[in-house]
């Protein structure tokens, strides 16, 4: 599998994977198994995203990176919501890989702010929704700008998510238990 564990210190990020955890709208931990993985692809296009916010004093906290299909399942059995989660049957481009949840922190390690939380099912999570403060804006720009540049694609509804182009028509979905990380 080209699957490959993403690493705190090698990579310079922080690593909050919220299903693995029970803060997350479900309430309970969602992952089988918390590993930090994605799609060799996917990295190394985060690679540049990471370098670019290095050199703006930023850092990148991941929030969810691979989503095993298992869990897809499991998070729209909770809430089947299409505009905030893929459906299960067509897969999500996190469960193939190639997807990342995730924020912005300044040098000091702080978020920044940008509006609402991480998986807020709510219009204030689109790109562009003038509700938030200029400063969210800005910040979700800025994200955004790191993001595309590094060559990801973004999803109009959630501010936080990212991924390849064509994910689904390039990538094929990884099982929860195909998914043992290559070692780089």
């Amino acid at each position: 599998m080209p699957l490959v564990p993403i690493d705190r210190a090698r990579h310079e990020v922080e690593i909050d994977l919220r299903y693995a955890t029970e803060r997350n709208f479900t309430g309970r931990p969602v992952y089988a198994r918390a590993l930090p993985l994605l799609h060799q692809d996917a990295l190394a296009a985060l690679e540049h995203a990471i370098a670019q916010a290095k050199t703006l004093g930023l850092r990148l906290k991941l929030l969810d990176l691979y989503r095993p299909p298992e869990a897809q399942w499991k998070l729209w059995a909770h809430t089947p919501d299409p505009e905030f989660l893929a459906v299960p049957w067509r897969g999500s481009p996190h469960g193939r890989g190639v997807a990342v949840d995730l924020t912005l922190m300044d040098s000091e390690g702080r978020e920044l702010d940008m509006g609402t939380e991480f998986d807020a099912f709510t219009p204030r999570s689109h790109h562009g929704d003038a509700g938030v403060s200029p400063e969210a804006q800005r910040n979700r720009l800025l994200l955004l700008g790191l993001m595309t540049t590094a060559g990801f694609d973004f999803y109009r509804s959630e501010w936080w998510h990212y991924q390849l182009f064509d994910a689904r028509a390039r990538y094929p979905l990884i099982a929860d238990g195909a998914a043992a990380p290559r070692m780089m």
